[in-house]
Formats: C-alpha cells, structure tokens, sequence
C-alpha cells in the first residue's frame, strides 16, 4: 500500500514552476500563456519561472523529464504547474527519477494527458492537484471562471475541507487561440443543470483516482503506474472526465468495461463523472447535437457500472476537466461523497 501525504504548501510570494510535461502549446500560442502567467502574479501573488522546454514545441521526452526534475529538485520553487496537456507524456515517465521527486514533494497541477503526471506522482506517495493548467483555467479570456479562481486559491493555498459547488453556468465551446478577438470578451455560457445523483443514500470518503479517460485508458494498456494489488484503490473515490476528441459512448462503455473486467470498477465506493465535453473545433456539435452526445455518455457510463459496480454512488456533470468552470479535484487526497445532503468535500 503506498503511502500518500500532502505536500507543503505555497505562499503568495513564493516562486511556481510552469512546465510543458506534455505539448509546448505556449509557444505556438503566446497570448492565453501569457495572460495566465500575469493572473498568477496579479492575482495569486505568485512568480511564475519557466524552463527550457515551457514554450517548445516537438521537445524530446528528455528535454521534459529535465524540467521536471528540475523543477522539483530547485529549494526556491514551491509548487508546479503544467501550461497544457498534450498527448505523449506517458512515453516521458520512464525517464523521471522517482527519489528525486519522492525527496522534493511539491503541489503540482494539471489535468488532461497530465494524468500521467499525476498519477506517477500518487504512486511516489504525493497528492497531485488535477485542474488550472496556465493556459485553458489562468488564461481564459477576459477573466478567470469564479468558480475555478476560489477553487484554485483553496488547492494553493490552504489545506483541509473544501466543498464543491455545482456551476450555475458553464461552457465547452472554444474559441481560437490564434484570433486576437478570442480575448474580448468573456466566453458564452450556458444554464446548468447541477448535478444529477445514482445511489445516493450513503456517505463514504476515500482517496481519488482516476482522471482523463482517455488517459487513463492509455496506461491500462501500456500497463504503467496502475497498483499491482488492485486492493490499493478498495473505497476509493473513482473520478473521470473525457477530453475534447469526444470520445463516443462506445468508446466510453468499453473503457469502463475492460476496467470492469480487470477488476478495478467494483473496488471504487463512488464515481464522480466530470460535465461532458461536448463541442470541438473538429466537431461543433449544435446544441441538439451536444445534448443527444452528453446523454450518450451518461448511459454508456450506468450500462457499465451496472454490471461491474451497481451498488456504487454516482454524480455526474461535476464540473472539472476540459469544460469551464474547472474545480480542483486532489489527485490522491481525500473526496467526501455526502449523498444524503448531496454534498462533496474534497481536502486540499
């Protein structure tokens, strides 16, 4: 069984890695890096220090590993943070030096392809913080989501009970980085619909895992950073989101099967399923469109957990991943799924 802690916290002040684990988008698109990194300044008195690979585009997995340990390793940065997520970074854990990191605990923050990331770092023994990368939370036009702002705040900076809150407004449709206009006004929202809840007649508490779906998928494959003795994750808190490919409910009801059948699905008390992403820019789902996909998924999920893990409590549309807002989920660190008062809490 490994053994999971916080790790120490930043102060408004101190100094924040931002890293490129995954793709070096803020090269490709300087502005909404840019505008994240004066948001750290600005408005979390943070100072923000970049590294050799931040802003490259076509690193090597080396080149990323670098900044990871030195990011970690450097006694003057007290938190990490990744720029954006990307698509490789499961080829970049062989290279991490585990005792490094595991001597240097740290908060770091990202979600998407840094799943990896995150759970290397559960399986070192540190809490991750899964949401607020540079670019897609700091770097929203106009100004940050409130929601996701006191939510980060929270992971940043202060440690225990945090409850979530169901977003009243939300939104999945992207504008073009590229397009200097993006960043003149505020993204459209949508209303909310909260969250909708399966078996809620119960409370439990235990510590997350999970992440982007796709992601995680990956390294069930590659068959990397998943505990041997699955007996690790018994009462956990499974949480999931799915990424801008829009994954369809297939894809989705098999992810969830194999994980069935591997024995994973049954040992988690709760599910927490992360608002469907439902629109991108190579699939502009219209709003009928974007409504029949969520339902999609959302069957797709209960068919699965219906023969793996019915008795399991389920929310969905809980809003972190690749919508906006995007609360802070602790990857590793404790979540209380409070049916009955239709609460969570997560520890930060």
């Amino acid at each position: 069984m490994t053994m999971i802690s916080y790790p120490p916290k930043p102060s408004p002040g101190d100094r924040v890695a931002v890293i490129s684990p995954g793709a070096g988008l803020p090269g490709l698109f300087p502005r909404p890096f840019e505008l994240g990194l004066e948001r750290l300044r600005e408005d979390f008195g943070l100072e923000p220090v970049e590294y050799p690979a931040t802003r490259k585009m076509g690193s090597t997995q080396r080149e990323r590993a670098d900044d990871i340990h030195a990011a970690f390793a450097d006694p003057d940065v007290k938190a990490v943070m990744a720029s954006i997520g990307g698509d490789d970074q499961i080829t970049v854990l062989p290279l991490l030096d585990r005792e490094l990191i595991r001597a240097n605990p740290k908060p770091f923050f990202g979600m998407s392809d840094n799943t990896n990331l995150l759970m290397f770092l559960r399986n070192t023994g540190i809490v991750g913080y899964h949401g607020a990368t540079v670019m897609a939370a700091l770097g929203r036009p106009v100004a940050m989501d409130q929601l996701t702002a006191e939510s980060l705040r929270a992971a940043l900076f202060t440690s225990g009970g945090y409850e979530l809150r169901p977003a009243e407004r939300w939104n999945d449709v992207n504008r073009d980085w590229a397009d200097p206009a993006t960043f003149d006004a505020e993204p459209e929202t949508r209303p909310a619909d909260g969250w909708t809840w399966v078996n809620a007649g119960r409370v439990v508490e235990g510590r997350s895992w999970g992440g982007c779906l796709e992601i995680l998928g990956w390294l069930l494959m590659a068959d990397r950073e998943i505990a041997r003795d699955l007996s690790e994750y018994d009462g956990g808190v499974l949480f999931l989101e799915t990424s801008e490919e829009l994954p369809s409910g297939e894809e989705v009801f098999r992810t969830l099967r194999n994980m069935g059948e591997r024995g994973l699905l049954h040992r988690f008390s709760a599910l927490l399923m992360g608002r469907a992403k439902t629109w991108s820019f190579e699939r502009p789902n219209s709003p009928e469109e974007a409504a029949r996909y969520a339902a999609e998924q959302r069957e797709a999920v209960l068919r699965a957990m219906r023969v793996y893990a019915p008795d399991t409590t389920i929310v969905f549309d809980v809003d972190f991943g690749h919508t906006d807002p995007q609360l802070v989920i602790p990857y590793g660190g404790f979540v209380r799924v409070d049916g009955p008062s239709r609460r969570i809490t997560v520890t930060y």
